[in-house]
């Protein structure tokens, strides 16, 4: 049969995750935690099964939750949402991505995307019959040049994709940025899809700079959020999408036709567990101690670290340790050192290679300790 992505196949998160199971390395490559979530959320989504809420939710997300972001939302960006008609709950950030891409981009369509760049943006903007216009991120610092941005658009770009903090560089947008970006937007009438899955993991005094503090921007953009890296349950693929009211309409045409509705109890507990700010205000700081125990276990090594102001991805260089491509150096260190980590290049278009290789180090800290005494003798 006729394949709409011939040369896609299994995403390099689930083939580095199975050669660390293969090789019994410790995964540092595929970005999830492996320690418990807080069982008081646990406790909830009991209680709302027990309860009886175990059928469909509604299309559009269950109305305590929508309203209890609507209130994280203004309370964080000062961003005053209609729970009703700017909130949709989304079975994880991949669909909201997806439901936002499709409800916005049509055949023809460029949008822009700037690399290394999530692996789901390039197929999901081909599937809906747009065209990625890929720009590359300055390297090291993996900043904006704007001008080239301004170079790229054309009579048919039709949206820019942003993602801040950054996966996989663990960068993040400055407020100049965005202030750029909406000039761009409102100049040649643009939508934005913002990728702000990372939002609460920022770090070294960091503000989160969302499209939803800027008004001007708001309005043309659609904000994607993800309960699963917030939370530490990845496996319960829950997210929202923030938009207007108009942009909302036509997300939710396509969201309901890809999942129609989100897990409910997980929706009922969620809605309960952010009325406690404390849930979600800390983890900056949790996610910095993690990041500075990694790079204190790693001192000493050849390594070179990049910076990483937020995400929970620390990238390293490699090129005192070894000439080796990083598609060649992440199986190298996962079968013969038994520690997994992701291959940059694999995030950009034309495979740019800078030896640089991503680690996770949302972990335990005996998990942590045992991959920095590894990698510390390079």
């Amino acid at each position: 049969m006729h394949s709409r992505l011939p040369e896609v196949g299994t995403s390099i998160f689930a083939v580095m995750s199975k050669m660390a199971l293969d090789h019994h390395a410790i995964n540092l490559s595929q970005g999830f935690p492996d320690f418990a979530i807080d069982d008081a959320i646990i406790d909830q989504v009991y209680r709302f099964m027990k309860d009886g809420n175990n059928q469909y939710a509604p299309m559009s997300g269950v109305p305590a939750l929508r309203n209890s972001i609507a209130e994280v939302l203004k309370k964080t960006f000062g961003f005053a949402a209609d729970a009703e008609t700017n909130i949709t709950i989304t079975a994880g950030a991949t669909e909201g991505l997806f439901a936002a891409i499709s409800a916005v981009v049509g055949a023809g369509d460029e949008v822009i995307v700037f690399d290394p760049a999530y692996d789901s943006y390039n197929p999901a903007i081909r599937l809906n019959g747009g065209v990625p216009v890929h720009i590359n991120l300055r390297y090291p610092d993996y900043t904006i040049d704007w001008d080239e941005v301004k170079r790229k658009i054309s009579p048919r770009t039709k949206l820019i994709m942003i993602n801040t903090p950054h996966n996989p560089c663990g960068v993040v947008l400055s407020h100049n940025d965005l202030v750029m970006l909406e000039r761009i937007v409102l100049e040649h009438n643009l939508y934005v899809l913002s990728d702000e899955v990372y939002e609460r993991l920022i770090y070294d005094g960091e503000r989160h700079q969302s499209v939803l503090r800027f008004p001007g921007l708001a309005n043309h953009s659609i904000a994607v959020f993800s309960f699963g890296k917030t939370f530490h349950a990845t496996g319960w693929k829950a997210g929202y999408v923030v938009a207007s009211e108009k942009i909302t309409r036509e997300i939710r045409k396509t969201h309901q036709f890809i999942v129609f509705s989100v897990n409910t109890p997980v929706q009922c507990a969620l809605a309960e567990y952010l009325k406690t700010p404390q849930h979600y205000e800390s983890l900056g700081q949790f996610y910095q101690q993690k990041r500075d125990y990694f790079l204190n276990g790693i001192k000493g090594s050849s390594f070179e670290p990049l910076a990483c102001r937020g995400s929970y991805f620390q990238l390293l260089s490699y090129k005192n340790v070894s000439a080796k491509g990083d598609v060649a150096m992440a199986e190298y260190l996962t079968k013969e050192f038994k520690v997994a980590s992701i291959p940059i290049s694999v995030f950009y278009q034309d495979k740019s290679d800078h030896q640089i290789l991503r680690f996770c180090f949302a972990k335990k800290e005996e998990t942590l300790a045992r991959a920095c005494e590894i990698l510390s003798k390079f």
